[in-house]
């Protein structure tokens, strides 16, 4: 099982800007139809960022309230990369990202990043951002 590979991460300072990207080429999606991003900053609990739907009945994208106008996914359908493009970053944006998917029927733990349940995630990128 080729697993999701997040790269991109880094150090940057209050309003500066990072893309994100994550290689889900070879990933098994398990039935899903949707892939996206988790976060867990400090001492919090995982959040999710952003998903899109292949589907074209799922409305799509999605974004959470904290980041809608600052960051926006895509993705590389012939590549198979999705992409996190992320802009006017704020300290609290600061947390390990995780490009995340549909999981196997056994996966203990599940999140909904909007229409998008995942129960997957690749081993994290990090974000740091310094006022």
């Amino acid at each position: 099982q080729a697993p999701l590979v997040e790269s991109g991460g880094g150090a940057v300072h209050t309003g500066e800007s990072l893309r994100l990207s994550c290689d889900f080429s070879g990933y098994n999606f398990y039935g899903g139809n949707c892939i996206g991003w988790l976060r867990q900053a400090p001492g919090k609990e995982r959040e999710g960022v952003a998903s899109v739907s292949f589907s074209p009945d799922v409305p799509s994208p999605y974004y959470a309230d904290s980041v809608k106008g600052r960051f926006t996914i895509s993705q590389d359908n012939d590549k198979k990369i999705l992409y996190l493009e992320m802009n006017n970053l704020k300290p609290e944006d600061t947390a390990v990202y995780f490009c995340a998917a549909a999981g196997p029927p056994y996966a203990g733990t599940w999140y909904q990043v909007g229409n998008c349940p995942v129960g997957y995630w690749g081993q994290g990128t990090q974000v740091t951002v310094s006022s």
